[in-house]
């Protein structure tokens, strides 16, 4: 009996070993999925803001797509656009960054500096066609008379798109990305691509319904501020309207500049380029106040980027129209002209 007592004491003193061995794994396993869980939050958030530029002009050129519709039609459309854009991410762009991350990292900068010239080309093309209105061509004229046949088309051309903007992002987040697991890596990029397609089409929501919410205050206000301040939403649109294109052209360039830079310096072609540009922006942070040291040298190495993008996207302009898009064209089959 005693014997007996002795072996179920031990089995007692095991269990309550490996009860405590459970509850340490349990907990070390909490821990560690919450460092991962903020070291993905943190790594999806520092890529996120590398890709600010295409970003922001996802956002800026988005709404036209909903002109020309009624007002009950707006979010719909919106709402498929953003479905269309989460499935690209998803299920096209994040796979094909995991196998590119995986199987042939040496893609990943050729690939950023033709997303960044991407970028410069549509930058300036949006310059010159603010410059010479005559090149742009009057789409409003062939508009079909059925508005599901419209909508269809509108939906399928943002979409199309967004596809070569989130291309771009995926992109830019996969190279800020500090090397992980595959896991980390997938669920770093998903997050940037939801959070990215969230606020992007949430954004574009709020542009979109912002006349009629500033006319509805107009109209309806108890209060006399309220009907001012809905009066001024209506009549500051189309200058706030204005503004975020310029500010996305600006982003455009500047960050495809900044991308075809440092593209240029990770394969040593031309990486005096950045070096100057570098050496610029801290000489006219020298030039000013301490406190305005780091501000200077950030605004002045953005507009070295941007100049630069600017002068990338010229280049690239008679490139596309007189090369590329012609011989696009040939493929499908289809006249360029």
């Amino acid at each position: 009996m005693s014997g007996l007592l002795a072996l179920l004491d031990d089995v007692a003193a095991l269990a309550k070993v490996a009860a405590t061995s459970i509850d340490d794994v349990a907990s070390q396993a909490v821990k560690t999925t919450a460092k991962v869980a903020g070291g993905v939050i943190d790594d999806a958030a520092k890529a996120g803001a590398k890709a600010a530029g295409a970003v922001i002009d996802d956002a800026a050129v988005t709404p036209k797509y909903t002109m020309g519709f009624p007002a009950a039609r707006e979010l719909p459309i919106v709402g498929r656009i953003a479905w269309g854009s989460i499935r690209n991410k998803l299920l096209v762009l994040l796979p094909a960054a995991l196998v590119l991350s995986n199987f042939a990292p040496w893609l990943i900068v050729p690939l950023l500096m033709v997303g960044g010239g991407y970028l410069c080309f549509e930058g300036a093309e949006k310059i010159l066609h603010a410059l010479m209105p005559h090149r742009e061509h009057d789409t409003h004229g062939d508009t079909p008379e059925d508005p599901t046949h419209l909508e269809e088309s509108r939906v399928a051309g943002a979409i199309k798109t967004d596809f070569i903007l989130s291309a771009e992002i995926m992109t830019i987040a996969l190279s800020a990305i500090p090397e992980s697991g595959f896991w980390t890596e997938a669920l770093t990029l998903a997050l940037v691509a939801v959070g990215i397609t969230v606020l992007v089409y949430g954004s574009v929501a709020l542009i979109v319904k912002a006349d009629d919410i500033g006319l509805l205050m107009a109209q309806r206000g108890r209060l006399g501020l309220t009907r001012t301040i809905g009066r001024g939403i209506v009549r500051g649109m189309p200058t706030f309207m204005s503004i975020l294109t310029t500010v996305g052209t600006a982003a455009m360039l500047w960050v495809g500049g900044s991308i075809v830079i440092h593209g240029m310096e990770e394969l040593h072609l031309g990486a005096e380029v950045g070096h100057w540009i570098h050496d610029v922006a801290h000489a006219a942070g020298h030039m000013v106040p301490e406190d305005w040291s780091g501000a200077t040298i950030w605004f002045v190495t953005a507009f070295l980027d941007g100049i630069f993008g600017l002068f990338v996207g010229l280049l690239l302009v008679p490139v596309a129209t007189r090369v590329l898009i012609p011989l696009a064209g040939m493929f499908r089959g289809k006249d360029p002209a």
